[in-house]
C-alpha cells in the first residue's frame, strides 16, 4: 500500500468539512489544539457552508477536499467532524490524482466512507483519528496524544497497543492489513460501487458508540 511521509513539526495541515456542519468556536477551539501539537492548520471559507445536515453540496466539499490534496504546501488532510454526508463525495473524486499524492489523511466515524475509498480504491494508508471538532477541542490528552503524535511523526510501527479498560472475548494472534471503521458506514456501502470490499486475509476493526444490540445485531447479519 501507499504510505505518505510522516508529518513533521511545522507541517500545514488542512481542514476540511465534508461531512456536517460545526460549531465556530469549537472549530476553534480544535485548531488551537493543532496549534499546540507545532502543526499549522489551514483551511478555505467553503469549510464554514451550511446546506440543512451538511457542509455543503457534494460537489463543492469534494473540491474542496481535491485542492487540499493537490496543494504540495499541505503535509495532511484532517476532517472537521464526522456526522452525515462523506459518502456524497465519493462520486467526485479522482483516484488517480490522489495516488499521485500520498499524504496523510485522518477522520473517523462518518468519514469511514473516505477512508476506505482512499484504502480500497487508491491503495493507501489511511488514519482512523481524531477530527478538529469531534475531539482536538476538547483537547487530546494522555494515551490518545501520544498514540496520535507517535503514529503520525514517526515511520516506525506503532508498537502494542493498550487494552486498558477493554474487555478480550477471545485471545489469539492474526496478522494482515487493517481495514474497516463505523459499522453503520461499511453497511450502508454494500451494493454501491463503493461497497466496502477488503482483500482476503485482512483484520478488520469496527467501531460504534450507543447503537443498541439488537441494531448491532441486524447489521452484522
Amino acid at each position: 500500500m501507499l504510505k505518505p511521509r510522516a508529518l513533521r513539526a511545522g507541517d500545514r495541515l488542512s481542514v476540511i468539512a465534508p461531512a456536517s456542519p460545526f460549531e465556530r468556536d469549537l472549530f476553534e477551539l480544535g485548531l488551537a489544539e493543532l496549534r499546540d501539537l507545532s502543526f499549522e492548520p489551514v483551511y478555505e471559507p467553503s469549510v464554514f457552508y451550511k446546506r440543512e445536515y451538511v457542509a455543503g453540496d457534494p460537489a463543492t466539499r469534494a473540491e474542496a477536499f481535491m485542492r487540499a490534496w493537490s496543494d504540495d504546501s499541505v503535509a495532511g488532510v484532517v476532517a472537521a467532524r464526522g456526522g452525515y454526508g462523506s459518502v456524497q463525495l465519493l462520486p467526485y473524486l479522482d483516484a488517480e490524482s490522489i495516488c499521485c499524492r500520498p499524504k496523510v489523511f485522518v477522520g473517523y466515524s462518518d468519514l469511514t466512507a473516505m477512508l476506505n475509498y482512499l484504502t480500497g480504491r487508491c491503495g493507501m494508508v489511511a488514519f482512523h483519528g481524531p477530527t478538529v471538532v469531534g475531539s482536538f477541542a476538547s483537547g487530546v490528552k494522555g494515551y490518545d496524544r501520544q498514540s496520535f503524535l507517535q503514529l503520525l511523526l514517526h515511520p516506525e510501527p506503532l508498537g502494542e497497543l493498550s487494552l486498558d479498560g477493554l474487555e478480550c472475548v477471545r485471545s489469539g494472534e492474526a496478522s494482515g492489513v487493517l481495514l474497516g471503521g463505523t459499522l453503520t458506514q461499511l453497511v450502508a456501502s454494500l451494493g454501491t460501487p463503493f461497497a466496502f470490499a477488503p482483500p482476503k486475509g485482512f483484520v478488520l476493526f469496527l467501531d460504534e458508540v450507543g447503537e443498541r444490540p439488537y441494531r448491532l445485531d441486524r447489521m452484522l447479519t
